[in-house]
């Protein structure tokens, strides 16, 4: 036991090494305000590839169950439990290990992993292995927030620290409309035979001639095209970002303090009423949020009549405009209002969730696109304001010693119940729904 408690001292020491030469104060922040600029756009680029591996699935939900000859029911299977199941139940070992180890290192192997996982669902030969591979993206994206959140807080003081977790919560919005964007012009635009074009035209034959391309179908490609540059980010992030010295921008007399264990993080948590309230409402959002998206662009496909390429082009306007826009205000209006309004950070995402859902309703029911995707943006806009307490939250209530397991834990509640849930039951109603219409 008494090893186990020396190790974070150990860690603390070498990050304080660093601490002049990366510059600022307590006071300010770790580093100089350039370089926390650079931190804050590292994680973020690490989180915008996160979204990008784990939302390209949604994309391209047509084609592998035409590939495959499976359901919706079993699509929300593979958008959902396959990766949320093991995500959340992962999580919480990786944030206690963060807690007492290198972060750097966990988000640059963490990140590694799940790329190589995403290009390894490109060579599925089954909706089994495909199932198998999302596993392990969702292995891998398990070690990204909680270390990434635990880094911001020491990097960036209170009074800053809603806008900067909104800005890092940029890389869902932004993530995703690369994902659905660029993923919908990859399968509507490029298969097999026209890699192997593009190929030849760069004089590469040996590649060219090294798979059988004409039998290689464009979701297959999409897969690998968007998880081969995750690679080289792992390795920039992990020899461009300085560990902090953890709980660099706590108050004094929280510096030296021993770790405290997995139940006493619960019990301090289980004290928190706030903390529950915030977490349940997000779960709920997140539920609607992760649910939808599975299946919006098949949505439009089949309801609206219009092309994968369309349909994804559509959906990223809809998506990432807006949503980051809805993100990063949320942040951005809880830190400047915070002294006037101390539950601006709660009451911000209440007032724009309750407003979103009408947007919602009258969306999906009008027939003209033209006038649903205006209204949809707005609606996104105000759903994508939860995102900024999902994670200002659980690291705010709670000092250095714990951050990450208190980020882990609301993550295992809200992916378990909102993205473990979300997909397969809005995948088994449109099973459901869909044999219905056609028994009429």
């Amino acid at each position: 036991m008494k090893g186990s408690i020396k190790q974070p001292h150990k860690s603390i020491s070498l990050g304080a090494e660093g601490k002049g030469s990366a510059g600022g104060s307590p006071d300010t922040g770790y580093g100089t305000t350039i370089y926390r600029k650079y931190v804050l756009g590292a994680l973020l680029t690490v989180y915008f590839f996160n979204f990008i591996d784990r939302t390209i699935i949604n994309i391209l939900t047509e084609p592998i169950k035409q590939a495959f000859g499976v359901e919706d029911w079993q699509m929300g299977l593979l958008g959902g439990p396959a990766f949320a199941v093991l995500y959340t139940f992962i999580g919480i070992p990786i944030a206690r290990f963060s807690e007492k180890n290198h972060r750097v290192w966990i988000i640059a192997g963490s990140v590694a992993l799940w790329s190589l996982m995403t290009v390894l669902c490109g060579f599925a030969t089954s909706f089994v292995a495909l199932f198998i591979f999302r596993i392990g993206v969702s292995i891998g994206e398990a070690g990204c927030s909680p270390p990434a959140n635990s880094i911001i807080a020491d990097y960036f003081i209170p009074a800053k620290r809603s806008t900067a977790v909104s800005t890092y919560a940029l890389g869902i919005p932004l993530g995703s409309m690369v994902a659905y964007a660029f993923g919908g012009y990859i399968v509507s635009s490029l298969n097999g035979a026209a890699v192997a074009a593009i190929l030849s035209s760069w004089g590469w034959i040996w590649a060219a001639n090294a798979l059988d391309w004409q039998n290689i179908e464009g979701w297959r490609i999409a897969f690998v095209v968007v998880g081969l540059p995750g690679i080289i980010v792992a390795m920039i992030f992990k020899n461009t970002v300085k560990e902090p010295p953890r709980g660099y921008t706590d108050p004094p007399e929280m510096q030296g303090k021993e770790p405290v264990s997995f139940a006493e993080v619960l019990k301090i948590l289980a004290k928190k009423p706030s903390y529950w309230h915030i977490t349940m409402g997000v779960t709920i959002a997140s539920f609607v949020n992760y649910g939808v998206g599975q299946f919006f662009v098949s949505f439009l496909i089949r309801t609206h009549e219009i092309s994968i390429f369309d349909a994804s082009i559509k959906f990223a306007m809809v998506l990432a405009v807006m949503a980051a826009i809805g993100t990063f205000m949320s942040g951005y209006l809880a830190d400047r209002y915070s002294k006037r309004y101390p539950k601006a950070l709660a009451l911000i995402p209440m007032v724009a969730l309750l407003s979103s859902t009408p947007m919602f309703i009258i969306g999906y029911l009008l027939d003209s696109l033209l006038v649903a995707i205006p209204i949809l943006m707005v609606g996104t806009m105000l759903l994508y304001t939860f995102l900024c307490p999902l994670y200002a939250v659980p690291s705010g209530v709670v000092d250095s010693r714990m951050r990450a397991t208190s980020v882990a834990v609301t993550l295992f509640i809200v992916n378990l119940l909102g993205y473990g849930l979300g997909p397969p039951i809005i995948g088994a109603l449109s099973t459901i729904l869909n044999s219905h219409s056609l028994q009429e």
